[in-house]
């Protein structure tokens, strides 16, 4: 329980069909930990429910916020959400949840369904709203993690879902939504990398495609594929990030045109049914979490993948996820390296 509508409205829904609930709250060290923790308590307590708090700050630390401060430093565009479903909330939360609770199944307020069993395996399908889907984030999950979960919301929409808390007697429609990246708050990318990693930025140069130096950057971690803001570079026409080089400190800026892509490639691939379609494989992939998804061949040699896409893509980004969608269901992911 986060203390937002869905996850509550998820907990008062299967206490509705009958089932005995607890509220699990991971502890992660949140900017705002003793007012969120309040609201889960509230709610709680509203739902009579009981409450065990998970402190999971350092594990977290560890895993997730690490991992995101070094692959911006390393020229990246990391997705902290993705590996903190995997790694933490149905890694971690679930096993102390199984473990120190006795539960069966983690249920979350995520927009995502889950069908099938046996040996066919589970299935990780898109929800039903498709301004609310989240089956992206949870394309890292294993078998056996989607055996343990339950995701109620996975069938509404969200406007239902506020609908369903004004009937359940919760006031949320003047809450704000979440953002993304929980332990950002209100920081800006560049604000919490200087506080948490102080000192490993370095200035450096800023060339063009063909190498013409055009100014100085303040360190590759301020950049990302696209950018186009913050660069200091009037012309004619807009510049743009093009691509990212911290082996030798550089951040390359091009034009639009060459920003997008034919192909990329992924050197490893997550396949949720634990083996991959038979291939070359057609299907759909969304290259980031808001992109509209597009088709393109996946291709394999040695462990990992390329994509070759049917249409140039704009802003192919190291370190965002790629994941693969067959109709609805989710078949793979992997990280972008190039």
């Amino acid at each position: 329980m986060s203390g937002g509508v869905d996850s509550s409205v998820a907990a008062a829904l299967l206490q509705q069909q009958g089932a005995r609930v607890q509220g699990v709250f991971m502890a992660l060290a949140q900017p705002d930990l003793a007012e969120q923790l309040q609201r889960v308590r509230a709610v709680a307590d509203f739902l009579r429910i009981p409450l065990t708090v998970v402190d999971l700050a350092e594990p977290f630390q560890r895993k997730v916020v690490d991992y995101f401060c070094a692959g911006y430093f390393a020229g990246k565009t990391p997705n902290p959400c993705v590996v903190c479903n995997r790694t933490i909330k149905c890694g971690l939360l679930l096993a102390r949840a199984r473990e120190g609770l006795g539960a069966d199944l983690l249920a979350t307020g995520h927009y995502v369904r889950i069908s099938g069993e046996g040996k066919a395996g589970y299935r990780l399908l898109k929800g039903i709203d498709p301004t609310k889907d989240q089956s992206y984030f949870l394309a890292l999950l294993s078998q056996e993690q989607l055996a343990r979960l339950c995701l109620p919301l996975g069938d509404f929409r969200k406007e239902e879902v506020y609908e369903l808390a004004a009937g359940f007697g919760l006031a949320f429609r003047d809450t704000p939504e979440s953002q993304d990246i929980c332990f950002l708050k209100h920081q800006s990318v560049a604000e919490f990398l200087a506080a948490h990693s102080p000192g490993q930025g370095r200035p450096g140069p800023m060339r063009t495609l063909q190498g013409k130096e055009l100014g100085q950057h303040a360190g590759i971690h301020h950049y990302t594929i696209g950018q186009r803001r913050g660069l200091g570079l009037p012309d004619a026409t807009p510049w743009y990030v093009a691509t990212l080089d911290p082996e030798r400190n550089l951040v390359v800026v091009g034009k639009d045109a060459d920003l997008w892509q034919r192909e990329m490639v992924l050197p490893v691939v997550h396949w949720l049914r634990g083996y991959p379609p038979p291939l070359p494989h057609v299907c759909a992939v969304k290259i980031r979490s808001r992109h509209p998804a597009c088709q393109a061949e996946i291709v394999g040699f040695d462990t990992g993948v390329r994509l070759t896409f049917a249409e140039p893509q704009r802003a192919v980004t190291p370190g965002q996820f790629a994941v693969f969608y067959e109709g609805e269901e989710v078949l793979g992911c992997g990280e972008i390296a190039r």
